[in-house]
């Protein structure tokens, strides 16, 4: 039986001191198709070392914040420059991403290289995986994923950047693998339907039913190593915190 495989490449919030945290990007894996979730700055050359880009069948980007999409930059100028031939990876990304790097280069069809239609919400099939794409809480245009292999078994479910529970909660079902965003950490008493605290996070994985937890893009001011405990107390299953090369089979 064919599995579905998550390599975390980069679990970095917006902006870290920690070394070699690059932004976000998930490597995801199964049947033979490969996509990646994100492509935050720092992760093309991590991403590099774990597998050929061009061999990609796919890119999600989940909303349009830069530390989710920047290094687009780099990979257009590697398909572009870099590749023996002429070399194209499908990109789905919600709203204007296409014009707005027009405009941030100076130049029409920048990400040419990176062919494909806006990010709607909906099921797009990519080799063997499903992609189910939802609209979530955080920019005007954000969205979470879940993945599959088929149509069927446990899935991985990754948040993006999302501000309310009940949004990610539609996501999940029974023995999926949670991999959420929880950059407001431990910090409990924000008011801001931006992004998740770790308590929250471990609610949506208890009430979904998730088999395993995954926290990530966590401030540093969050404090993660706490974030992981006030999840664990409230979840009873698997909980991590994702580190770059963190590889997990989904529904082991």
């Amino acid at each position: 039986m064919p599995e579905l495989r998550l390599t975390v490449i980069g679990p970095g919030p917006a902006y870290t001191r920690r070394r070699g945290r690059t932004s976000s990007c998930y490597l995801v894996e199964g049947g033979g198709t490969a996509i990646v979730l994100d492509l935050g700055q720092g992760s093309f050359a991590a991403l590099g070392a774990r597998r050929e880009p061009r061999t990609l069948d796919a890119i999600f980007i989940s909303h349009l914040h830069p530390d989710h999409h920047i290094d687009l930059v780099a990979l257009r100028h590697y398909l572009k420059y870099g590749c023996p031939t002429a070399t194209t990876v499908p990109l789905h990304a919600p709203g204007d991403i296409r014009a707005r790097y027009d405009v941030l280069n100076g130049e029409i069809g920048f990400l040419d290289a990176l062919p494909g239609p806006p990010l709607v919400a909906g099921r797009r099939h990519v080799g063997a995986l499903v992609v189910q794409a939802e609209r979530v809480t955080h920019t005007d245009s954000s969205y979470g994923f879940r993945v599959t292999l088929g149509d069927g078994g446990p899935g991985l479910v990754y948040s993006g950047d999302c501000g309310r529970m009940a949004d990610l909660l539609a996501l999940v079902r029974p023995g999926d693998t949670l991999l959420s965003e929880a950059a407001w950490g431990v910090n409990d008493s924000i008011d801001e339907a931006e992004h998740l605290t770790a308590t929250e996070a471990a609610t949506v994985a208890r009430d979904g039913g998730a088999s395993r937890l995954i926290l990530t893009h966590v401030l540093d001011e969050g404090r993660p190593v706490a974030s992981l405990r006030a999840a664990q107390r409230v979840f009873d299953g698997p909980v991590q915190l994702a580190a770059p090369g963190l590889e997990v089979v989904v529904g082991a």
